[in-house]
């Protein structure tokens, strides 16, 4: 944990312009609300002397991610960016509701149509990795792995991947994810393997190891929805090389143990990856020897079932978390809050001074 904690203190290194991929169109305004646009040409010709203090702020208790980013994409699409003066948080830190994050200084028509692409940056990467934090903290200290590569646009993988990293994320799906924080992405075998193989989970297996010996051996035993007989199956036939199983039971299916021993239904919902069928697992493992294979769940895990399983004290290594990790509940706004060194903003909006922004060298 000390690492997440570093983030989170804001002590890791900042990201620059190199390590970000912007669309050119940006400069032309293409991803600009048009109203800013006009603004921008009625300031050229009616107000051009103006300077804006513009500050961002949202209103969650939150772990901040994306201010990066916008530092680059000022410096790289703002109009003469050296005349600007920001100051800022940075990644990782955590913030309070209305806090101020970010503030930048200049002449408006050089830097304010970027309004709305700023705020749209750290509400999307401040959501994410607020979420995995929240996640791992309720892991405990069980790596959780982000694999949220199917439940967005694949070109949001680098920047969510980022934010899943600065949220305290041990390990990604992809390449991509890994991009700005310098790893590669990490994985075993999907179903499609085991598919490949007419579900003979040994046999897939046994071709996974021959391609990839030097990989730790993480094997998915729930395609033929008996995840105990399976994962029995691959311990005998690997032994200490087996590392560990992941078990990823849909959850409209009832996993054939409980076929085999009604008695135990009747006080919880048996379908999907649930506490009794880890509990079973564990115990198959544990009865023949295997106390050091691992358990990994996927599917469907969240903040709120990872508490559930962890009150429970459920025998689980490792979760794996997807699409709860990219939902979008935090949202940023910038407003114009001094003008020529005065205050000057809309009501209900004011100038709120933080004594913890750094200025940004640009």
């Amino acid at each position: 944990m000390k690492e997440i904690e570093l983030k989170l203190q804001g002590k890791i290194k900042r990201l620059t312009n190199r390590t970000f991929k912007f669309d050119e169109r940006i400069k032309d305004g293409w991803f600009s609300a048009v109203y800013f646009l006009k603004t921008r040409e009625i300031v050229k010709e009616f107000k051009p002397n103006n300077t804006v203090t513009m500050q961002f702020f949202q209103k969650e208790h939150a772990v901040l991610c994306g201010t990066d980013e916008v530092i680059a994409l000022i410096k790289t699409f703002a109009d003469e960016p050296e005349k600007l003066e920001i100051y800022s948080l940075k990644d990782g830190e955590k913030i309070k509701p209305f806090e101020t994050v970010l503030t930048v200084t200049g002449p408006y028509q050089n830097f304010g149509y970027l309004e709305g692409v700023i705020d749209g940056i750290l509400a999307r990467r401040t959501s994410v990795a607020t979420n995995v934090y929240n996640v791992v903290k309720a892991a405990g200290k069980k790596p959780v792995i982000f694999m949220g590569d199917r439940d967005d646009h694949f070109t949001q993988q680098a920047g969510d991947g980022y934010a899943a990293y600065i949220g305290g994320s041990t390990a990604q799906a992809t390449h991509a994810m890994n991009e700005w924080w310098g790893k590669a992405g990490m994985g075993t075998m999907p179903h499609a393997l085991i598919q490949l193989f007419n579900g003979d989970i040994v046999e897939a297996t046994r071709a996974y190891h021959a391609k990839f010996p030097d990989d730790e051996l993480m094997v998915l035993v729930d395609y033929n929805n008996d995840v105990i007989v399976d994962a029995l199956k691959v311990a005998r036939e690997f032994g200490d090389k087996l590392k560990a199983v992941r078990v990823d039971t849909s959850r409209t299916m009832i996993d054939q143990y409980f076929v085999r021993n009604p008695e135990v239904l009747g006080t919880f919902d048996p379908r999907g990856v649930n506490a009794q069928l880890i509990f079973a697992l564990r115990q198959a493992l544990d009865q023949e020897g295997f106390e050091h294979v691992k358990i990994v769940v996927t599917g469907g895990f969240n903040e709120k079932r990872i508490q559930e399983f962890e009150a429970e004290n459920v025998p689980v290594d490792i979760y794996g978390v997807g699409s709860s990790l990219l939902k979008l509940h935090i949202g940023f706004t910038g407003d114009n809050v001094i003008l020529n060194g005065e205050h000057q903003a809309k009501a209900g909006r004011r100038y709120r001074p933080n004594p913890r922004l750094e200025k940004v060298d640009i």
